[in-house]
């Protein structure tokens, strides 16, 4: 299996730390974001990653070069500037992803966590199908995103915690243009094509300069690996 880092971002509420920097670049003890999810990638056994770039991806394809360094065999997803949004990325990446297997991991490049990814790797998906990871919302999406799959659309919402298993069918019809992914889940979600799990570890959205600080003071300096 395969998985694909989101890296194309702009980044803009991490301004001005990403002026000059992709913000999965930014570091947590000392470390990229990118590198947390690349070394938790190899850990699980999954060595063949796509990460599309965009916003200073130069910087990106500098530090990991091929991935031979970190254990991984890495290939780049050129965007335009501005990007493709989620879904739009995700299918420009899709000959790279699935020449073969039909399914593949998707995780945001700026988020910090320990979900065990070699889980998603177990699973099976029929043709069209995708898997979500919700989290506890945070302080700074307290309504959350997503119910749980079993669960009425107006029942308790969680947090996308930007982790995903998707199978190449659930992008069909998609083109390769600036599209969001938030709606496909939505509409899977009503149509029974999305599943769900609920995850209650470590997980963190480095969405802002102030939340970044957060997770260094609480990291402390200690690997989460």
């Amino acid at each position: 299996m395969k998985a694909m880092i989101l890296a194309a971002g702009r980044g803009k509420r991490m301004m001005p730390l990403t002026a000059t920097m992709p913000k999965p670049m930014l570091e947590v003890a000392g470390k990229p974001l990118l590198e947390y999810h690349i070394k938790r990638l190899a850990d699980a056994g999954i060595t063949d990653i796509v990460i599309n770039l965009a916003w200073q991806g130069e910087k990106i394809r500098e530090y990991f070069a091929d991935g031979s360094a970190f254990g991984v065999s890495i290939q780049y997803s050129d965007e335009p500037e501005g990007g493709l949004e989620t879904a739009g990325g995700i299918v420009r990446a899709l000959p790279a992803l699935c020449n073969e297997t039909d399914t593949f991991i998707v995780i945001n490049g700026d988020i910090f966590t320990d979900y065990a990814v070699h889980d998603l790797s177990r699973l099976h998906l029929l043709p069209g199908e995708a898997h979500l990871v919700l989290v506890e919302n945070p302080p700074h999406n307290p309504d959350g995103d997503f119910p749980l799959a079993h669960q009425s659309t107006h029942t308790q919402a969680y947090t996308f915690a930007g982790i995903g298993l998707y199978h190449k069918d659930f992008f069909n019809g998609v083109q390769e243009q600036f599209v969001a992914l938030g709606p496909m889940l939505r509409a899977g979600l009503a149509q029974g094509s999305v599943s769900t799990e609920l995850y209650l570890g470590q997980w963190h959205d480095i969405g802002t300069p102030e939340r970044l600080v957060e997770i260094n003071n609480a990291v402390e300096h200690t690997y989460v690996g």
